[in-house]
């Protein structure tokens, strides 16, 4: 897995926004107002704060004006670089081609206009997972029916059968979401200065079977015309403007049943999608929270990875189901653990951090990514890790299950607010 710090973001920002004409008269679309800031400073501080560094803006119309704005990033404790398209469109492939010198030898792709918020590790470790198995490029796809766009895309267990924008069949029901990876290789045999669509060289892969995919679940926002410029907004105004309250659920236990392990005949958290089985209450106690007006997140501590039990890919695939089979907004998972066991085989995951709970780093990370009114939020959970969690993070706590004599004495007095049986029960006390 490779530190986000090293991964060379690429940026396409040389179109002519001609649907949004009325902003972009004298404006690329990348700066066109949104609520009074510039439309991708809300992207570029997402990437930021997931820990991206190292930037390349593909630019052509209005260049001056993004690189006058951006600068070389330093103001911002990131770098950037700028690649001119010139004076001729070149198409998404084709900028990318000329940027050829600036590439580096992986590289992720997104695009200018457009907010995709998505866990961007689980791209980037998805890509060099599909590396090792021959493949040279990664696709994050959604679940679209037709909703957004025409889909475009064909999933079979969770690959990518087949990709084509151009030739649609009804089979498709995903399609392809704006954040990419690649190879460099992919683009040294094309010539420069000609131009073509990306997309030629994404059908291709996908019918070799070379093709990666990420399924998110979250929505994208584009700005390509008035309208999604106007949906944008109201989503931006909610989002980054507002304060709303959160309930933070820790998983197994309270969201999922916990799994027996009969190889250590001992009680362990789901390691596979196959194990991992929600109790029958937990969408509707989480729609219910939503109903009332609560972001809901999901924190949990997932060490089984970094322990060898089972890999990143089982946890990432048990996240994404559990996002399709309820309204949670986000899940945010520490994977980490401070010693190395016989079994480990994840080095990056072997470390002492800030996310594992009873620290609080998983609910800060949430305040950072969302505007949550810290008072009115509560942390719900079955373990003395979750009630240490919330009270350090400053939100009220709720322990599931009882108050056991362990449990009372880990805590060291840190009493949660109230305790109850199971999820189920929380309705009842949070306003």
């Amino acid at each position: 897995m490779r530190n986000l710090e090293e991964v060379q973001v690429v940026v396409l920002m040389g179109g002519l926004g001609t649907r949004l004409k009325e902003y972009t008269k004298e404006c690329p679309k990348s700066l066109v107002p949104v609520n009074s800031k510039p439309f991708f400073d809300y992207e570029l501080e997402l990437l930021t704060q997931w820990g991206f560094r190292r930037f390349l803006f593909l630019i052509g119309y209005h260049a001056e004006m993004i690189s006058d704005y951006y600068g070389d990033g330093s103001a911002r404790g990131i770098s950037i670089e700028y690649c001119m398209d010139g004076e001729k469109l070149l198409g998404t492939g084709g900028a990318v081609r000329r940027a050829l010198p600036y590439l580096d030898e992986d590289f992720l792709l997104i695009y200018g206009d457009s907010f995709m918020d998505i866990n961007y590790e689980e791209s980037v470790y998805r890509y060099f997972h599909g590396k090792e198995s021959g493949h040279r490029a990664l696709m994050t796809v959604l679940r679209n029916k037709d909703l957004f766009d025409k889909s475009n895309v064909i999933m079979q267990d969770n690959e990518i059968v087949l990709y084509d924008k151009h030739h649609t069949v009804p089979e498709m029901d995903y399609i392809d979401y704006g954040v990419c990876m690649y190879e460099r290789s992919l683009f040294e045999s094309y010539e420069e200065d000609v131009p073509f669509d990306i997309a030629e060289i994404q059908t291709e892969l996908s019918k070799k079977g070379q093709l990666s995919a990420h399924i998110v679940t979250k929505r994208f926002y584009e700005i390509g015309s008035p309208e999604s410029l106007k949906e944008f907004e109201a989503y931006a105004r909610f989002r980054f403007e507002e304060q709303h309250p959160a309930v933070f659920l820790d998983r197994d236990g309270v969201i999922n049943e916990i799994v027996y392990n009969e190889d250590t005949e001992l009680l362990d958290s789901a390691a596979n999608v196959s194990q991992f089985h929600m109790f029958p209450y937990a969408p509707s106690v989480i729609s219910q929270l939503k109903q009332k007006g609560y972001y809901v997140f999901v924190v949990t501590n997932q060490p089984g990875a970094a322990k060898g039990k089972t890999t990143p890919f089982n946890l990432y695939d048990i996240n994404t189901l559990l996002c399709e089979l309820t309204e949670v907004d986000d899940v945010f998972t520490c994977m980490h653990y401070p010693e190395k066991l016989p079994m480990s085989r994840e080095p990056y995951l072997i470390r002492t951090c800030d996310c594992r709970k009873p620290k609080p780093g998983l609910l800060k990370r949430a305040m950072e990514r969302y505007r949550i009114d810290v008072s009115r939020s509560y942390m719900v959970g079955d373990s003395f890790t979750d009630v240490l969690a919330g009270k350090a993070a400053g939100v009220k706590t709720i322990l599931l299950g009882g108050m056991r004599c362990d449990v009372c004495e880990r805590l060291s007095g840190n009493k949660p607010d109230h305790i109850l049986k199971d999820l189920s029960e929380v309705i009842g006390v949070i306003p």
